[in-house]
C-alpha cells in the first residue's frame, strides 16, 4: 500500500494563527494598547454601539478603530467623523480577520502612536469570525433583540470566546418576543463567565455601564 502524508490544514491554519495572535498581544502589552474585537450579525448595530462608545470615552483615552468590511468606506467615514483615528481594512471577500490582516491593519492604526484603545470591528458574521483568534485583549459581541433570544443556542462558538455580550436595541424589546432573562441563561449556557449588558445605542441606555466596564480591562492590561 502507497504511503502518504497526511496533513491537516485547518488545524495548521488555527496553529499560525493563534502564533500570530499571540506576538500581536505581546506587542499591544507593551505598547499598553489594548485591543478589542468586536464583532455581530449584519444589522446588530456596531457603528452605531462604536459612536456611542467613543462618545462616552473620547474624554479619557486617545481612540482609534479599525473598520473591517468586505467593501465600501461608509463605516469608516462615520468613525472618522468623531475625530477618533479611523481606517478601512476590505478583505476582499473573507468573512472574517485572521490575526495577520488584524497585524496589518495596526501596523497602520499604531504608525503614529499614541493610541490606548484600539476597536475592530470585524465582518459582519457570527461565525467565522468567532473560529479567528484576531489577538485582541477582549472579545465582546452584540447581540440585538431583533435578533432573537435564542441566537447563543444557534451561533454556541460566537458566545463562548465572547469576554462580553452587549444586548442591542433594548428600547424595541416590547414589539418583539424576546426573553431577556432567558437570553442571559443561554449565554451562562455557552460561556458562564461572560459579562452580559443590556444597552440601546440609539438612546444610550446602558452605554456608561458598558463603558465602564471597558475602562475596568483597560486599567488592568496596563499594569
Amino acid at each position: 500500500m502507497e504511503k502518504y502524508k497526511i496533513i491537516e490544514i485547518k488545524e495548521s491554519v488555527f496553529a499560525d494563527n493563534d502564533r500570530e495572535a499571540d506576538r500581536i498581544r505581546a506587542g499591544l502589552k507593551a505598547e499598553k494598547t489594548f485591543l478589542l474585537n468586536l464583532m455581530s450579525s449584519p444589522g446588530s448595530g456596531k457603528t452605531t454601539t462604536l459612536l456611542r462608545t467613543i462618545e462616552a470615552l473620547e474624554k479619557d483615552l486617545r481612540i482609534g478603530v479599525m473598520e473591517a468590511d468586505i467593501d465600501s468606506d461608509v463605516d469608516a467615514a462615520a468613525i472618522a467623523k468623531t475625530g477618533a483615528r479611523s481606517i478601512q481594512l476590505h478583505t476582499g471577500g473573507m468573512c472574517h480577520l485572521d490575526a495577520d490582516m488584524t497585524r496589518q491593519g495596526l501596523d497602520e492604526l499604531l504608525a503614529e502612536g499614541g493610541v490606548e484603545l484600539a476597536i475592530l470591528e470585524n465582518v459582519g458574521n457570527l461565525v467565522c469570525p468567532a473560529e479567528f483568534d484576531t489577538g485582541a485583549v477582549k472579545n465582546a459581541a452584540i447581540l440585538s433583540v431583533p435578533e432573537g433570544d435564542d441566537k447563543p443556542l444557534k451561533y454556541p462558538l460566537m458566545f463562548q470566546v465572547c469576554d462580553v455580550v452587549l444586548i442591542n436595541k433594548m428600547d424595541v424589546a416590547p414589539y418583539f418576543d424576546f426573553d431577556l432573562e432567558k437570553c442571559r441563561e443561554y449565554i451562562r449556557m455557552r460561556n458562564p463567565n461572560a459579562k452580559v449588558i443590556p444597552i440601546c445605542a440609539k438612546t444610550g441606555e446602558g452605554v456608561e455601564e458598558w463603558a465602564g466596564w471597558l475602562r475596568e480591562q483597560i486599567r488592568a492590561w496596563k499594569v
